[in-house]
């Protein structure tokens, strides 16, 4: 099968990296990306042709208590699995500029975490989308804990207890529903349909239970708390993964479980979790613009765009579901972009405090030109793969709630105060002691940079190829909620 090998080949990969020593981690991790991301693209090409038989299993697996290993891949899943394999080359290629202690441990728990993240996207019975949720936590823990910066152990125990406490209202659901299912199962369409069927209330707690995991896991206003210190410890290689790979999980459990099990909760109460969302989109936002330092600014802005995927989500309509699911791309490849630009200029300045820099333009053009594509992308310009989410979120979130679309669609203006912002102290000016010992980037960086950067303007000028990918689940899904 397929759809399983694509999650197996991860594991298998990570076993052999911790064992096969620090001089072939480089290569034997590269490879088994490409690899992966090889099996995934052969997914999909099967998928558009309509073989879907090899994305698809289902295997009783502890059958006393109605729990499947039942696996598959539609559109949506696909998406989502081919956003995990494409950036994770670019995260280890950007990653090989530096030296890691003990780097087939490191890079073997990188692959370790793609493989669960991969089981979260294809999983379609709940207790086993819960054990791959949980096992996605797990490396990136001990990632930042090993490799991570100041207080580590203290910022890695707050993430490691937000996340889990979320994950326990998750599980508490879905045994509810279990429990009141006649079949005794945890799979996805039993759910589905118990769910559904359940009173207003019962589906209104329901939808607190997975929203309050969803939420902390993005992170969404008040459950955010753990996020900025976490981004700023993690390790770049690792900090790509979660900020860019891991907190779509989030979203993608919302279009996965959500939606289709409590139908008439979220017509009831839905607009609670948008207003709440929006909040958070214009909190972080008024946060990015006070901040000082670039790296937090980047947390506080990621925050504020995972936000408005989720308010868009939330709204249930085919152009907020298209759109969160490309924002959901776009995202990604911005954050790495701009993770990236951050860690060039730590790299070099030994800061990343707006105010000490400067005048990095006058040394090196090519990274501000870089740089400033993808921050464009970022505030959402025309052209960018940042608009074409962006817009297509607005659209949906204005057909549920326009006062609440009104208040989304500052986050645009506000964005661009901050990046704007940003880039004209980072970049621009007088170069001063400090930034005039800026070193040009090297050919690894600027490739890197180009790579994203053409992701950027290829999907934000055609992005019909992404939208075909998931329109026809999308329609499915909303035609199985009417």
């Amino acid at each position: 099968m397929l759809i399983l090998l694509l999650i197996l080949f991860p594991f298998i990969s990570a076993a052999l990296l911790i064992v096969a020593g620090q001089k072939m981690a480089k290569p034997l991790v590269m490879g088994a990306a490409l690899v992966e991301l090889a099996l995934a693209v052969t997914a999909l090409l099967m998928f558009q042709k309509g073989n879907v038989e090899l994305l698809s299993m289902n295997q009783p697996w502890i059958s006393s208590l109605g729990i499947s290993f039942h696996i598959a891949a539609d559109g949506i899943s696909l998406l989502m699995i081919l956003l995990a394999t494409s950036l994770m080359p670019i995260i280890l290629y950007a990653s090989f500029g530096k030296e890691q202690k003990n780097a087939s441990v490191f890079y073997g728990l990188m692959m370790l975490m793609q493989g669960a993240m991969i089981g979260v996207f294809s999983a379609m019975d709940g207790f086993l989308f819960y054990i791959f949720w949980e096992l996605a936590l797990i490396p990136i823990y001990f990632i930042i804990l090993v490799w991570g910066g100041e207080n580590r152990q203290k910022i890695t125990f707050k993430f490691f207890l937000y996340t889990l406490f979320g994950s326990l209202f998750m599980l508490l659901a879905f045994i509810y529903i279990y429990l009141q299912s006649p079949e005794k199962s945890f799979d996805i369409h039993v759910l589905y349909q118990t769910a559904s069927q359940l009173s207003l209330v019962e589906q209104g707690w329901i939808l607190a239970a997975f929203f309050l995991a969803f939420a902390v896991k993005m992170p969404v206003f008040p459950f955010h708390t753990w996020q900025p210190k976490t981004y700023y410890t993690a390790p770049t290689p690792g900090l790509m993964m979660l900020s860019a790979i891991m907190s779509k999980m989030a979203t993608y459990g919302l279009i996965r479980w959500v939606i289709p099990m409590v139908p008439d909760g979220l017509a009831e109460f839905g607009h609670i979790g948008i207003i709440l969302a929006v909040v958070s989109v214009i909190y972080a936002s008024c946060i990015s613009i006070v901040q000082k330092d670039f790296r937090y600014l980047i947390a506080y802005s990621s925050i504020a765009h995972v936000s408005l995927i989720a308010a868009g989500l939330l709204a249930v309509n085919i152009q907020s579901l298209q759109g969160g699911l490309i924002e959901m791309l776009s995202h990604a490849i911005n954050t790495i972009g701009l993770f990236y630009a951050c860690d060039i200029i730590f790299s070099r300045m030994g800061t990343t405090e707006m105010q000490k820099l400067g005048g990095i333009r006058a040394i090196d053009s090519r990274f501000a030109f870089l740089f400033f594509i993808v921050v464009l992308s970022a505030v959402a310009l025309p052209f960018t793969t940042g608009f074409v989410g962006e817009f297509l979120l607005i659209v949906g979130i204005f057909k549920a709630n326009a006062i609440a679309a009104s208040f989304a669609g500052l986050s645009v203006i506000l964005g661009v105060v901050y990046m704007f912002r940003s880039f004209q102290t980072i970049m621009l000016g007088e170069t001063n002691a400090l930034t005039a010992t800026f070193a040009p980037i090297t050919s690894r960086e600027k490739i890197t940079l180009i790579i994203i950067v053409i992701l950027i303007i290829g999907i934000g000028v055609y992005p019909k190829p992404i939208l075909d990918i998931t329109e026809q689940s999308v329609k499915t899904l909303l035609e199985g909620i009417k």
